[in-house]
């Protein structure tokens, strides 16, 4: 069964889309006994770029506090190609929409020009005294718009 994909149009035109990239280094440990990056790792190298991503823009005050916390509400990852330990990883990440209270994150995995994976979530801002979602703060959405060169 052949899953719809968010990369559009184009592998190319969507890696292009990204502003931000982070190199990764693959370590030992994330890798399986045939030398693949196993498939788990993954998720950790999106939460890595994420963060970054966040802390690029000045976001984690907004983002991360004693009043709001960001949560993972959905997370998926479409395995492309292998990755194994000596490949120069990088990661690209880019917010591709945000609403009231939460965001799509995009995540691209490439190897030498080439997507080996791409990976899309859900981030959701919580009030921690509730445990609901509570909006985005306008500047933090602003900061983030003006970077990715969209408005709503």
């Amino acid at each position: 069964m052949k899953k719809p994909t968010f990369v559009q149009p184009d592998p190319q035109t969507w890696i292009d889309s990204f502003h931000f990239e982070i190199p990764i280094k693959i370590r030992y440990c994330e890798t399986d006994m045939l030398g693949h990056v196993n498939n788990v790792s993954y998720f950790m190298y999106f939460e890595q770029g994420r963060i970054e991503y966040f802390e690029h823009l000045g976001l984690t005050e907004d983002l991360f506090s004693e009043k709001h916390v960001s949560v993972v509400a959905d997370l998926e990852c479409q395995y492309l190609a292998q990755l194994y330990l000596k490949d120069p990883l990088k990661l690209r990440v880019k917010v591709a929409e945000i609403g009231r209270s939460s965001m799509d994150v995009h995540y691209a995995v490439v190897v030498r020009g080439e997507l080996k994976a791409a990976g899309r979530g859900t981030i959701v801002l919580i009030d921690t005294a509730t445990g609901k979602s509570t909006p985005i703060p306008d500047a933090a959405k602003e900061r983030i718009l003006a970077f990715e060169g969209t408005r709503t």
